[in-house]
């Protein structure tokens, strides 16, 4: 991930303004992909490598705050540079609200945008950097045996071995070699470890998935 070139997208309806960004993204080091409307933009598959986009307000089908939304769901990890040539206030404070990263009126200095790419492809990197981290423990989860995973939950809502082994009517010896298991095949270093490692991955839910255990006890 490193090694790729970060790609700077433009989406800009005048060909000089594209042509000019074009050269200067290229001269400092990053790939340029430029677009002349919202959907064009739009048919182009999600990026695998940090990136960011500068985008005009004024395009000729979506306007650049519509785009702006339809990135944020769609391609969170993509940080929008705003340019435009007739912004106002009430414009600026939408866009930044809505989390654009920069928003520049032109003309504007070629320091200050090179600047604000530079950030925005940082927060992009640390994007994929996170991304990357929660899919390897994620990958590391579906190691598990569907026993570890329950003992798994059990352990991070707080339970005691003890507890885990009448939840679950297996011995407490069980339990602790289960915990075991799961503390090497997550990387985990320690039980707050397991905890963070177990609400990154969404499973945290203090004490509700043992009441669920519970109920299918009492139901079973």
């Amino acid at each position: 991930m490193s090694n790729e070139t970060p790609v700077v997208f433009v989406v800009d309806d005048d060909v000089c303004i594209r042509e000019s960004l074009e050269l200067l993204i290229s001269h400092a080091g990053w790939q340029p992909e430029t677009f002349k409307s919202a959907r064009e933009f739009l048919s182009r598959s999600r990026a695998l490598v940090p990136n960011c986009l500068i985008l005009d307000v004024h395009l000729p089908d979506l306007n650049g705050l519509d785009l702006q939304r339809l990135v944020s769901v769609d391609r969170a990890d993509m940080p929008i540079i705003f340019v435009t040539g007739y912004g106002n206030v009430p414009m600026t404070v939408k866009a930044m609200k809505a989390g654009a990263v920069e928003f520049l009126m032109k003309p504007f200095s070629e320091d200050v945008l090179l600047t604000a790419i530079e950030h925005a492809l940082e927060l992009s990197r640390a994007a994929f950097a996170l991304d990357l981290e929660v899919r390897t423990l994620r990958d590391r989860h579906k190691t598990l045996s569907r026993r570890e995973r329950e003992v798994m939950v059990l352990v991070v809502s707080g339970l005691l071995n003890k507890q885990i082994a009448f939840e679950l009517g297996i011995s407490e010896i069980t339990v602790k070699a289960h915990r075991g298991q799961v503390m090497r095949k997550m990387d985990a270093r320690s039980l707050p470890d397991m905890v963070n490692i177990a609400a990154r991955l969404g499973l945290t839910s203090p004490h509700g998935e043992a009441n669920n255990f519970r109920d299918q006890r009492v139901i079973g």
